[in-house]
C-alpha cells in the first residue's frame, strides 16, 4: 500500500479504497480499447464519442489487465527548489522564540542567521505550516472612533 504522509487518515482511507477497486473509468476504457482493436480506431472514436489520439495513448498503455487502465498521479516526484529540512527547522525555531514578532522582522533575523529565501517565500512555508495567521493584523481605528 501507498503512503502519502501530506494526507489525513481519512484521505488515506478513500486513497486506498479507490486504488483497489475497478472504477467506472477504467471499464469505459478497457470496452473501447477492445472494440477499438476489433473494428479499428476511427470507429471506436466515432461511437464512443471521444478523439482519436485518447485512444491512441491508452492502447499504448494497455498490457491486458483493468490495472494499466488507471490514472496515473501527476503529483511530482521532486521539487529541486523546495526548502530545506535545515531552513524549516530554522524557521520554526525563530517562530517560536519571537511569536509576536511581524514576517518582515522574522525575515530579517532569520537573514541574520543565514536564511536565503525571499519574504514571499518565507511568507508561503508560515502560511502552508499554520504558523502564520492574516488575523494576525494590527485592527484599523475607524474616524468615528478617533473622535470620541
Amino acid at each position: 500500500m501507498l503512503q502519502l504522509s501530506y494526507h489525513t487518515k481519512k484521505q488515506q482511507r478513500r486513497l486506498t479504497i479507490a486504488m483497489n477497486s475497478v472504477t467506472q473509468d477504467m471499464r469505459f476504457r478497457q470496452s473501447l480499447l477492445k472494440y477499438s482493436q476489433k473494428y479499428g480506431v476511427t470507429k471506436a472514436a466515432i461511437k464512443y464519442k471521444t478523439n482519436r489520439q485518447y485512444i491512441y495513448r491508452w492502447l499504448k498503455r494497455y498490457d491486458g489487465t483493468l490495472e494499466s487502465l488507471r490514472e496515473k498521479s501527476r503529483r511530482p516526484h521532486h521539487h529541486p527548489n523546495q526548502h530545506t529540512e535545515d531552513e524549516l527547522k530554522l524557521i520554526r525555531d525563530m517562530r517560536r522564540r519571537n511569536p509576536g514578532t511581524g514576517l518582515v522582522v522574522l525575515w530579517v533575523k532569520l537573514r541574520q542567521r543565514g536564511y536565503t529565501r525571499t519574504v514571499t517565500g518565507l511568507y508561503r512555508v508560515l502560511r502552508r505550516t499554520a504558523r502564520w495567521r492574516s488575523s494576525q493584523r494590527i485592527p484599523s481605528i475607524s474616524p468615528n472612533r478617533m473622535n470620541k
